[in-house]
């Protein structure tokens, strides 16, 4: 029998450690996306839609989010309904989601983490405020946390208080940082840092944008990417819709593919990367929210299994698989949202989907090298740019069947002679400084035509 107490040893987490763990492989971008994820999420419930199904037309033009970055502060604030008083006190701070918590209808959040990573990340002084509406009666409440005295106070309690707070102007939840980490003190100061952000939301957020949804960044609305694929002339994308059942749940999955733009003039570019390369590639999206964006690598198929790898060649090519459940687990998701688990068996499942658009394109830019460029280029023309939303459901790509030249196979000569007799050889044939080369086949032409007769 062990002594006293000691039949146990203790393996209680630290504050400090799950602090430091939850927001080690988390940039910045992705802590703020987060946040967004949160409002985003808050917007859809209330207008009852489904992200994302192309076809649905649920319209988003009432929900608002802003965001100010400052070298001392950052801030996010919403009008998209806010966090009520029984999720705060029950699972809004939890660090991870609790197995009796309800799953948001087609949310994109899985484990409960994203905001608090995302604060911590950021700064140690935090001030979440939120309204909402119970029973008709407008109510607010604010979570201050002061990172240092939470840490301070020990492992014994992880709560944070919750406090009476002024209303906001409408239903929504406001968050602001201050006491900025160094790493977003210095980000934040960069204005490289702020144009790469509204980039990326410009482009992981194209298909909640598109549906009216307004993202501000220093008082700027963040215009969405048109994302669109060419159609017309001997040219069309493909679309195709299917439908799983996963532990009960649907999961719905589209698959888009075509010509987003035409192929480089050169048939063997140089590898610079110019936009249209930038932008070609495959996209995932998991509801609504692109993770994984113009994907050039083998999680996405290149260069495996009879797939070549990406080559300059094919740029023009996009494809997008766009997965889609109300239980946001069932996605192949990682967890900071920014990347596809390629072990998944869904996403497993359906790659083979993506390799046939694919397979078609480099077929297609193959057969491209070997034609007339002015013919090639004149077809291309003639498709036009359709926003995936209006592309018609197809099971294949359809691109110009180009009739490409039989392969002869080929045989190399080598011999030696002496250098005297090919000089006066190359004389008799009209010039002493034929190359060497060039001599061999003139002759070789001369004997074929002698002894075999014209083809």
């Amino acid at each position: 029998m062990l002594p006293g107490d000691k039949s146990k040893a203790n393996a209680n987490p630290t504050k400090a450690f799950f602090v430091r763990m939850i927001t080690r492989d988390i940039t910045l971008e992705d802590c703020i996306f987060d946040l967004i994820d949160n409002s985003i999420d808050g917007a859809w419930e209330l207008a009852g839609g489904r992200p994302m199904s192309l076809a649905d037309d649920t319209d988003l033009s009432a929900y608002k989010i802003s965001i100010e970055i400052k070298p001392d502060r950052f801030s996010i604030h919403d009008n998209c309904g806010g966090i009520s008083l029984d999720d705060a006190a029950n699972y809004a701070f939890t660090f991870g989601r609790k197995e009796d918590a309800e799953t948001e209808n087609f949310s994109i959040g899985v484990y409960g983490i994203g905001m608090k990573r995302a604060v911590f990340k950021i700064g140690s002084r935090i001030n979440i405020r939120s309204t909402f509406i119970d029973q008709d009666d407008l109510l607010s409440f604010r979570v201050p946390v002061e990172v240092d005295a939470w840490l301070a106070a020990g492992d014994g309690n992880w709560d944070f208080d919750i406090e009476e707070a002024e209303n906001l102007e409408a239903p929504g939840v406001q968050i602001d940082v201050t006491s900025l980490n160094e790493a977003a003190a210095q980000s934040f100061d960069s204005p490289r840092f702020v144009q790469d952000l509204r980039r990326a939301i410009a482009r992981d957020y194209a298909l909640h944008l598109h549906r009216g949804l307004t993202i501000e960044v220093e008082g700027k609305p963040v215009t969405g990417w048109a994302i669109e694929l060419r159609h017309g002339g001997e040219f069309s994308p493909m679309r195709a819709n299917f439908e799983e059942e996963i532990e009960g749940e649907k999961v719905f999955v589209e698959v888009l593919a075509g010509m987003e733009a035409t192929p480089p003039e050169d048939s063997d570019p140089d590898g610079d990367w110019d936009d249209d390369q930038n932008r070609s590639g495959w996209y995932v999206v998991c509801n609504g929210r692109i993770v994984l964006a113009a994907d050039k690598t083998s999680l996405t198929g290149w260069g495996t299994d009879n797939w070549p790898q990406w080559h300059p060649q094919y740029t023009g090519f996009m494809g997008l698989i766009i997965f889609s459940s109300r239980r946001a687990d069932l996605l192949p998701l990682t967890t900071t949202k920014r990347s596809v688990d390629a072990t998944s068996p869904l996403y497993r499942r359906y790659r083979p989907q993506m390799r046939e658009p694919s397979k078609a394109w480099i077929a297609y830019t193959n057969a491209r090298k070997q034609k007339e460029k002015v013919e090639v280029v004149e077809q291309e023309k003639e498709a036009k740019a359709v926003p995936i939303y209006e592309v018609a459901v197809q099971p294949a790509v359809v691109l110009p069947q180009i009739a490409t030249k039989k392969r002869v196979p080929e045989a190399n000569v080598l011999y030696s002679v002496p250098k005297p007799r090919l000089l006066k050889l190359a004389t008799a044939l009209g010039n002493i400084r034929m190359p060497y080369k060039e001599v061999g086949i003139q002759t070789f032409e001369y004997a074929y035509a002698d002894l075999v007769g014209e083809e």
